[in-house]
């Protein structure tokens, strides 16, 4: 079975499950560009708990957990099965334990994503919380125990924004602030050169670090994907780009 790549998408707007734009035109293009998963698991910026939880339903339900959107966004369906016996497969890895809890599902940092790049829906999806308890180091290393899935046929999703800011979001505004590109670029010049502990402690950005999020959750599933990824890897940029002042949509798919 060939190994499975790890991907990490900025995912901005709920709205890219129903718009078109240059963004989610490039995660098509991934997606036909890689092999068709067994399965995927998902780590999205949206399931942050104390503590690690871990879906196992077979059929697991859609959560919309975003508000003020048009009607339109609420009337989407993503029909994909889960996957128990790989969420069963995942605990085994996970040294500090996971607790099941299927009172969540598949929230929209999963299928605004998927419906864009897999959407017959046809492929099994699961998805791993995100501690919100745990620091930098923990996420990374839990990226590093899950990476033995890939080896399985599951594609291993990170689903955030390297740059999150909403309380600093400006609409009209069509790149990004300076704080905001100076983050993008301090985490894609380390992930380039593989110096991932400069990811971990980001604070070593400086004072871009301090306003680039308020709260890490956004950031911290592209550890869980910097932690899968292989030393032999092909590393693959995309989607370069911050927008609306305070958001970065820069993506990362290592295979």
């Amino acid at each position: 079975m060939k190994k499975m790549p790890t991907v990490f998408i900025g995912h901005g707007s709920p709205m890219n499950a129903i718009e078109d734009n240059e963004f989610t035109d490039q995660w098509v293009r991934i997606a036909g560009k890689i092999p068709k998963p067994e399965a995927i698991l998902s780590v999205s910026a949206h399931w942050y708990t104390q503590g690690s939880k871990l879906n196992d339903e077979a059929s697991p339900k859609m959560i919309y957990d975003m508000y003020g959107f048009p009607e339109e966004l609420y009337e989407v369906v993503y029909k994909a099965k889960g996957a128990p016996l790989f969420a069963h497969d995942t605990r085994k890895l996970l040294s500090r334990g996971v607790e099941i809890d299927n009172s969540w599902g598949l929230d929209h940092g999963t299928w605004s994503v998927l419906r864009r790049m897999y959407p017959a829906a046809d492929i099994p999806v699961f998805q791993l919380s995100i501690d919100g308890d745990a620091g930098p180091e923990v996420h990374f290393m839990i990226g590093k125990e899950i990476s033995a899935l890939r080896e399985q046929g599951v594609l291993i999703l990170g689903s955030g924004n390297i740059v999150h800011n909403l309380s600093k979001i400006n609409w009209g505004m069509a790149g990004g602030y300076p704080w905001a590109e100076d983050f993008d670029h301090y985490i894609k010049n380390a992930v380039m050169n593989r110096d991932y502990q400069q990811v971990i402690h980001y604070e070593n950005a400086g004072e871009s670090s301090k306003i680039a999020f308020f709260t890490p959750e956004h950031f911290y599933p592209l550890l869980y994907v910097l932690g899968a990824a292989k030393t032999d890897d092909r590393l693959t940029l995309f989607n370069e780009a911050c927008l609306m002042g305070s958001m970065s949509m820069t993506c990362y798919l290592f295979e």
